[in-house]
């Protein structure tokens, strides 16, 4: 009798693949725990937000301080004559020396140059305005006070300089008004009033992200009302579309897409909302690069996982970065097509893993989203315009924890959409968003849009 005829042996046999199958799950499964305690819940995707450890960073992370070899020293250097806004002569603080007391000589005077900035807070102006009569008419006329909006209590440039504090460098509104001395619910008021002025200007922009021939989109966490909901972004590296306390269906993108057919590409990452997009879609590489990392780093002692991570994540990063590289577009072209070549057979190759099985077919069922890269060097094969678009709106929630009201997103979308819009233009958002101001106060029905994006209009 043979030992594969043996029932306790073949008993034994199953008990110990059983435990084998057992101990396989388990150790996969406390490597998931391990990476969601250091990682987050979502993995290497996980906002430095969310995550509960952080790690301090070592020595090799540090950059070196200073200037680089070679480089030339720009060091501090005296107020030229005629620079100086203002001279200030300061008095000894005593006549006699102070450790014996004997009298001291005069022996001139010391330069230093000093720059500094006076007390900023908000000027309290009264205007007389001639008021005239018309006996004709029988009504009377009274001037109209500059850079104000009718029936305000505060100037156009008060309400310039708050909106591009809060909107554009990210201060709170406690720390505008401490700065500005004046109450937070009257800064709320004027971005209100603001936001209304400007209610049409992303209704405008959305036409021209329309016609662009690239076009980025992304979204982020974002509360309202104490309800979770999304802050949308829809960029170009001219403007910037927020839509604030909006759900995560495809109405949001429908709506900025609209459904006849657009030109260009978007570029986004795989989520389902953007797939009805009228247009060519451009999968992130970044995305797909860290789903791959993500499945090396679950399955640390597969060698058929580690020599697919070895492959694939090389690839993806030399097809993100190659479109910055200083080469000319013949080499970039051919250098795209042989990395598009590369990536295909890569993902043609059989595999046994079911977690490179799953890669393989994101990159075998949507090649028509993958590789657009390659044919036109103007599309990134990243999403990381969007990212950082999206980076101060992800600070500002760390602060506000999102919108108090509807009204409030509203106005927080209105705002953003300008200034950042403003500021990715070169202009100086201050300055055009108080020449608006003014304009609308002595014309209501002055557009705003002709006035903030001047070159748009002669483009």
């Amino acid at each position: 009798m043979s030992a594969n005829d043996c029932a306790v042996c073949l008993h034994k046999q199953r008990r110990i693949d059983e435990l084998e199958d057992e101990v396989q799950r388990l150790r996969a499964k406390l490597r998931y725990e391990e990476r969601k305690a250091a990682d987050g819940f979502f993995g290497s995707s996980t906002p430095s937000s969310k995550k509960l450890v952080k790690p301090n960073s070592t020595d090799k992370e540090k950059k070196a301080r200073g200037a680089k070899l070679g480089h030339k020293g720009t060091g501090r250097s005296a107020h030229q004559e005629g620079e100086a806004d203002r001279s200030v002569e300061i008095g000894p603080q005593t006549e006699t020396c102070p450790d014996c007391g004997t009298p001291l000589e005069k022996k001139g005077w010391e330069e230093r140059s000093v720059v500094d900035t006076p007390r900023q807070k908000s000027e309290r102006i009264t205007y007389r305005l001639a008021k005239r009569y018309c006996p004709h008419c029988r009504r009377n006329i009274t001037a109209q006070a500059p850079g104000v909006l009718p029936k305000s209590l505060f100037g156009n440039k008060l309400i310039a300089d708050s909106v591009v504090m809060h909107y554009v460098h990210g201060l709170p509104m406690g720390r505008i008004s401490e700065y500005l001395q004046v109450g937070t619910g009257s800064i709320a008021q004027l971005f209100r009033r603001c936001a209304d002025l400007f209610e049409k200007v992303p209704e405008r922009l959305i036409e021209q992200y329309r016609q662009a021939p690239v076009k980025h989109a992304d979204e982020t966490g974002w509360r309202t009302d104490g309800k979770n909901g999304y802050a949308w972004l829809f960029a170009t590296p001219d403007l910037s579309i927020f839509q604030f306390g909006k759900g995560r269906s495809s109405d949001v993108p429908q709506a900025v897409f609209g459904e006849n057919p657009l030109p260009g590409t978007l570029v986004v990452d795989r989520y389902a909302a953007y797939n009805k997009a009228p247009c060519r879609i451009q999968y992130c590489f970044a995305h797909l690069l860290r789903k791959v990392e993500d499945l090396g780093k679950e399955f640390p002692n597969e060698n058929e996982v580690a020599s697919f991570v070895a492959v694939v994540a090389p690839q993806l990063s030399s097809a993100m970065g190659l479109r910055g590289e200083q080469i000319s577009d013949d080499e970039f072209y051919r250098r795209a097509a042989g990395l598009r070549e590369e990536i295909k057979a890569t993902m043609a190759q059989p595999a046994h893993h079911q977690g490179i099985r799953c890669i393989q077919d994101i990159f075998r069922q949507n090649e028509d989203r993958l590789y657009h890269w390659a044919d036109n060097r103007a599309v990134p094969a990243d999403n990381n315009l969007a990212e950082r678009d999206l980076r101060p709106s992800v600070i500002a929630r760390k602060v506000s924890f999102g919108s108090v009201t509807h009204a409030g997103a509203r106005m927080r979308s209105i705002l953003s959409t300008v200034t950042t819009s403003l500021n990715k233009r070169g202009e100086d958002v201050g300055a055009r968003i108080k020449e608006a101001l003014d304009l609308l106060a002595l014309n209501p029905n002055t557009d705003p849009f002709e006035v903030l994006f001047p070159t748009s209009n002669s483009s």
